[in-house]
């Protein structure tokens, strides 16, 4: 398996239409399958009216298909701290997702600006 068990994730949807939500989720891998993992983590969705992401309060338990174009997977470092995680910009100006502690990965790879 290229995933596995105890792997912390970062999920981007990717959106089909300009007004489509941007949704993200950072958690840990629970369960894996052939085609799908569930994973325990937060959802992130963009407030436009704030210009920023804000993290969903309650721990979400999600599915997630393996082949599904839609969606990019990043694995993040087993360190991170799921519960402190928020986004920010850093000193170049990028939007990133921190722990404010060791993670941190750079949102504006993919295509989201603040």
């Amino acid at each position: 398996m290229v995933l596995k068990v105890g792997e912390k994730v970062h999920i981007v949807f990717k959106r089909a239409f300009e007004e489509d939500l941007r949704r993200h989720f950072v958690g840990e891998i629970t369960v894996v399958g052939d085609i799908a993992i569930r994973a325990e983590g937060y959802a992130f969705i963009f407030d436009g009216s704030s210009n920023e992401y804000l993290r969903k309060p309650e721990l979400r338990t999600r599915i997630f298909s393996l082949v599904d174009a839609r969606i990019l997977i990043n694995v993040i470092p087993p360190s991170t701290v799921i519960e402190k995680v928020v986004y920010r910009l850093s000193e170049e100006n990028n939007l990133v997702a921190t722990d404010g502690e060791k993670f941190q990965l750079d949102i504006n790879e993919f295509g989201t600006r603040r």
